[in-house]
């Protein structure tokens, strides 16, 4: 089990505290819990540096919990079981430590964290802890990725070889980064480690081994100083008549409410412009890994594409296996990108399915068409399997290794801190260099 608290044989409810009411934590980590595990759960505390946030997201969750900016002093009143972390990357590494320390098991939004020093002081903490860190990944949960694995796993193409993978965020998914304090490196580590930690995760699971070597490319070529123009922020920028990416958060009720409302408190600001300055991270990333194994991937992410989807290919010994999903050309889809967004993103419980294929293609052979259902929300169906897992089922049988804990969120972020570091550097950079922790051969 990866984490030792889930023991719901108990009589007492699970007393959870989270700390960071933005929009991930009290929807996915908030509301939705509240709403789906009443019964085995309840929120004692809630905390952020927002008071305004702070407040909305108590009546948005619809609990009755105490309210606090003080990390410390929650824990030390409420006593929790359980502490759920979904701050600004660049934090995570301090309430994680701090939980553990406290003798809590600690439950992490992805990223882990944003650099190897603070990973290594997680590493440690766990280790002195005896308590236990997961990671909320939850592509690996969705039924068209499992299939995936389940294919590597029964030697369909027989020894993995090579893996290319390419993501591809639209205009509407991959601006909507920029705008944030994500565009900051001191934030968020840039997008190789707060948005590719996803797929980083999902490879090293489907090749199951840890990565050996990284060399990576990476530039800012279209937002930030490169942009045409700058503002302020879209309500009140004077170039919005011209340009393509106004974003009229006005428009947007729980934005407003959640963020617009809240920003004399800290000054954030949701709608920033996407061509302000401050923008320091990559649009255009490349990397080659190579992994204990042997296997070598090519990766690379684009944040400013006409469509929001990715594609993989897995070269084997016996054939190859391609999978895509959202590729306008390859499916013939005509849909709007915002609402595509939207559907990934959507927690209400609606279940909107249909197929998708995976093609397997043996040496000397005709392909083989599988066709997957998928479901649109929640992040293809992950983040509803992701949670029964945690807290309805801990004990239910995983044979493809689902759940993560430490070494899954290390390891993860290690390609997109060790790729970052060689742009900077221009060498190959090895894993094992940034922590104490030795990459595997075979992830188990």
């Amino acid at each position: 089990m990866p984490l030792s608290a889930f023991d719901f044989g108990k009589k007492e409810k699970l007393r959870v505290v989270l700390v960071g009411t933005g929009v991930r934590g009290s929807s996915f980590w908030g509301k939705r819990l509240v709403s789906t595990y009443p019964d085995i759960l309840e929120f004692v505390g809630l905390c952020d540096s927002n008071p305004g946030r702070l407040k909305y997201a108590q009546e948005y969750m619809g609990v009755t919990c105490m309210l606090y900016s003080d990390f410390d002093q929650m824990i030390r009143e409420n006593k929790p079981d359980l502490v759920l972390v979904a701050t600004k990357d660049s934090t995570h590494h301090e309430f994680i430590i701090k939980g553990l320390d406290q003798g809590i098991d600690v439950l992490t939004e992805k990223p882990l964290t944003t650099d190897e020093k603070k990973c290594q002081e997680i590493i440690d903490a766990e280790r002195r802890s005896g308590k236990k860190l997961i990671i909320g990944f939850n592509y690996r949960w969705s039924p068209y990725n499992t299939k995936i694995k389940e294919l590597l796993a029964e030697g369909s193409i027989g020894k993995l070889v090579s893996v290319d993978f390419h993501w591809y965020l639209n205009t509407y998914h991959g601006a909507s980064y920029f705008r944030r304090w994500h565009g900051q490196k001191e934030y968020g580590g840039t997008l190789w480690v707060h948005k590719a930690t996803h797929h980083f995760d999902l490879l090293n699971w489907w090749i199951d081994s840890d990565p050996f070597e990284v060399f990576a490319y990476g530039d800012l070529d279209f937002y930030g100083s490169k942009g045409p123009f700058r503002g302020d922020n879209c309500r009140i920028c004077q170039h919005k008549e011209k340009c393509d990416f106004f974003w009229d958060i006005t428009k947007d009720e729980r934005m407003m409410d959640l963020y617009v409302k809240n920003e004399h408190h800290d000054h954030y600001i949701r709608d920033n412009c996407l061509f302000r300055k401050e923008i320091n991270i990559y649009d255009k990333m490349s990397a080659q890994v190579k992994y204990r194994n042997n296997v070598s991937l090519n990766y690379s992410l684009t944040t400013y594409s006409p469509f929001e989807g990715w594609k993989v290919t897995f070269n084997g010994t016996k054939g190859r296996i391609d999978a895509w999903m959202d590729i306008p050309f390859i499916d013939d889809l005509n849909v709007d990108q915002a609402e595509l967004h939207a559907q990934e993103m959507d927690q209400s419980g609606r279940v909107n399915t249909q197929n998708n294929p995976i093609i397997l293609h043996n040496l000397w052979k005709k392909y083989e068409r599988i066709e997957v259902k998928i479901e649109r929300s929640g992040h293809g169906g992950g983040d509803k399997r992701l949670q029964e897992k945690i807290f309805l089922d801990p004990g239910m049988p995983d044979p493809l290794g689902r759940a993560a804990g430490l070494r899954d969120g290390v390891m993860s972020i290690l390609i997109g801190i060790a790729a970052r570091n060689s742009i900077e550097s221009g060498e190959k950079v090895r894993i094992a260099s940034l922590t104490d922790m030795e990459p595997r051969v075979k992830r188990i």
